[in-house]
């Protein structure tokens, strides 16, 4: 058995163990999980305490003490006494756990933009800065102009392989509950599963044919098949294996997830990912900006706006 991430108390970076999943495999594996979306939702909202989740949330006790101790060992939860008699406690977000915001912040644009069905009306957004609704803007923090995935060059970097960007085979991905809760549902389509996860990287570094899905991913045929029709069927991709407007509309949501994943987690032999702006030729960082005012957005000026 490998040993356990440890966290480097300086700078608060968890360091993986040599060989193992990269820090784009551990990503996947943690925020491919609706129910783990759907509590740092709730909890970038100002929910902390654990009956605030179960009020929120068609979640069972183990469901949610499991996934509170996950999100607590990978550091973006404190579990933190606020009463000593009887003892009770809350979970309050670290910097990592607000980190996820820009990746939340993709999804919820993503959907309302391109996803017209709902269980429940998904609200909109509306920028505090400029008291405008809005739509969020990737662009490069180094230069400030927008960045879609043609803008980028480079690929994997020393720890990036396929197999070590995957999410492990034994991480739990779906749960009917959490669809029932109304939480973007193709979302979890395209990253709810760790081939579709991978296939979905591949797609966006130009990967066209099925065999080379296949050659790619080591991945069985029927397994491929399964997952690019799914995509079909979902409009982010072409027949002919080739991102539709709507699948390169999911780019931010991936880059912020590289991005927050390299932040956070790092493995012995380097980066997995490594990437630099043609334009401006600066190694690439994604930030937001607004669409109306062009102000960089901030995770605590953004307001829900009801559908």
């Amino acid at each position: 058995m490998p040993p356990p991430p440890s966290v480097s108390e300086d700078v608060r970076v968890t360091d993986l163990p040599a060989g193992g999943r990269n820090p784009i495999g551990v990503a996947l594996g943690l925020l491919g999980d609706e129910w783990t979306l759907l509590i740092l939702r709730h909890a970038l909202q100002g929910v902390r305490l654990y009956g605030g989740w179960m009020r929120e949330l068609p979640i069972s006790n183990a469901v949610l003490t499991g996934r509170l101790g996950r999100l607590t060992e990978l550091g973006l939860l404190d579990r933190v006494a606020y009463q000593r008699r009887p003892e009770r406690f809350e979970y309050r977000l670290t910097r990592r756990g607000r980190g996820v915001w820009p990746i939340l912040l993709g999804i919820w644009s993503w959907e309302l933009s391109w996803v017209p069905r709902y269980t429940e009306a998904l609200p909109g957004m509306r920028h505090q800065v400029c008291g405008e609704l809005f739509s969020p803007v990737l662009v490069c923090g180094a230069c400030g102009e927008p960045v879609g995935p043609r803008n980028l060059v480079g690929g994997f970097g020393p720890s990036g392989t396929w197999e070590r960007s995957m999410p492990s085979a034994t991480t739990r991905r779906r749960s009917s509950g959490a669809q029932r809760a109304g939480f973007f549902p193709q979302t979890t389509a395209l990253v709810g599963n760790r081939w579709s996860c991978a296939l979905l990287g591949a797609a966006f570094q130009g990967t066209r044919r099925f065999s080379d899905f296949e050659r790619q991913l080591s991945a069985p045929p029927v397994m491929v098949a399964d997952r690019l029709r799914t995509f079909a069927d979902l409009d982010v991709m072409t027949p002919d294996y080739r991102l539709t407007a709507k699948g390169l509309a999911f780019f931010p949501v991936v880059v912020h997830t590289m991005d927050w994943a390299q932040t956070w987690f790092r493995s012995p032999e380097g980066p997995a990912m490594v990437y630099t702006h043609r334009t401006c030729g600066h190694p690439f960082e994604p930030r937001y900006r607004c669409s109306v005012c062009a102000v960089r957005l901030r995770g605590g000026a953004i307001d829900r706006v009801p559908g």
